[in-house]
């Protein structure tokens, strides 16, 4: 059988308060056109469809939409919560998105209650799918508790619940007769974050090992991480699909793509990465205004970090941005502090001499900053003289 796995569409992320609705609506299109070349059985979404809980209608009708558009290829789909996105909003719509055969399962369940989904493919492949949605600190002792079925040590950590998460979920699945398959989104050791992640979900708290994927299994396709890659010490082949789009400056050297997966019995699936066209590259530009505008040329739709090599001044954005309309991120150099400097005691000096030393330390050299800066300190000194008076 051939799976497509795709993660982390983040639908809803802004460049900077500037939409990215017609590049999210681009690369959805682009992964479905692929999904329906490569005539894939099922495809596989392990969560963060939407960059926040609550999605704009916006957001939810690119979607809904393109989950629609995927399982209209053919293809069974399956869908599992992220940590971005809201569980209870996600289960609201979960009937009306199976009358679309769109699977989706917002928060862990049982095996025998939805957390494990049983199909056959056209072919007569029968595969056997895990389902495992983020789970919250808050959450873990909940779900643990509900697949063991009673109370358990509550002493027990993070991880170690997670990994009793997915030994109850893959337990007696049989890599002979069935081709088996766990979808998660989690933070799994090893992994490499690509910039755009949320910091609180991957510190080391949240860590699953890969040593938790049994060899029973075919394919692990996980969600959380943005940058596609493999994940090393799992029994079985565990991958990051990654993200479809470069959500933040420090993916820009990502090449992006979504897994074209083929698995059958007795043996581990292949994985093989498509690359994806769509969407804006995000790309960081460093210099004087000089080397700026030989670059201005050669950009073309990207959206810009600069780093402009002058000392900061007002109007400075608005400047670079006359030159590079999609600079989204402008900052200039800041001066080195001088070695072994000392701060001048502040005892006895005026207001505007302070405010002085601090533009000289930040190396903004702007005068009208510091003269606007005793306008303001003259208007507040004599407001306060008349209240005084």
């Amino acid at each position: 059988m051939k799976l497509l796995h795709t993660s982390d569409w983040h639908v809803g992320k802004a460049m900077r308060g500037q939409s990215r609705a017609d590049e999210h609506e681009a690369v959805l299109t682009e992964i479905t056109a692929v999904a329906a070349a490569e005539a894939v059985d099922l495809v596989l979404v392990t969560g963060d469809l939407f960059e926040t809980s609550a999605p704009a209608p916006e957001s939810e009708a690119i979607v809904y939409r393109h989950l629609l558009g995927l399982a209209a290829t053919g293809a069974k789909v399956v869908v599992i919560a992220g940590n971005h996105d809201n569980p209870r909003r996600l289960a609201a719509v979960t009937p009306l998105l199976a009358l679309g055969q769109v699977t989706l399962l917002a928060e862990p369940a049982k095996a025998d209650a939805g957390g494990v989904v049983c199909f056959e493919t056209a072919g007569g492949e029968t595969v056997n799918l895990a389902l495992l949605p983020f789970v919250s600190q808050r959450g873990i002792v909940k779900a643990d508790d509900l697949m063991a079925g009673q109370a358990v040590d509550h002493s027990a950590t993070y991880a170690e619940r997670l990994r009793r998460l997915v030994e109850h979920l893959t337990d007696g699945l049989d890599g002979e007769d069935a081709v088996n398959l766990l979808a998660a989104h989690a933070m799994v050791s090893g992994g490499v974050m690509g910039g755009g992640e949320r910091q609180a979900h991957t510190i080391f708290q949240y860590e699953l090992p890969g040593a938790a994927f049994p060899g029973s299994l075919h394919y692990a396709a996980l969600g959380h991480l943005h940058r596609t890659q493999a994940v090393a010490g799992a029994a079985c082949p565990a991958w990051y699909a990654g993200s479809p789009l470069a959500l933040d400056f420090g993916e820009e050297t990502d090449r992006k793509a979504v897994l074209v997966v083929e698995a059958e019995p007795g043996g581990p699936a292949t994985v093989r990465p498509v690359p994806l066209e769509s969407g804006r590259a995000l790309r960081t530009l460093r210099g004087s205004f000089t080397d700026l505008r030989e670059l201005a040329s050669d950009v073309g739709d990207a959206w810009l970090r600069v780093e402009v090599d002058e000392p900061a001044r007002a109007g400075l954005a608005e400047e670079v941005r006359a030159l590079l309309p999609h600079a989204v991120q402008v900052s200039a150099r800041r001066a080195e502090a001088a070695e072994g400097g000392t701060r001048a005691p502040r005892l006895g000096r005026s207001p505007d001499e302070l405010f002085a030393e601090y533009l000289a330390e930040q190396d903004v050299g702007d005068e009208r900053l510091l003269a606007l800066f005793r306008e303001l300190h003259d208007e507040l000194s004599d407001s306060g003289s008349a209240d005084a008076a």
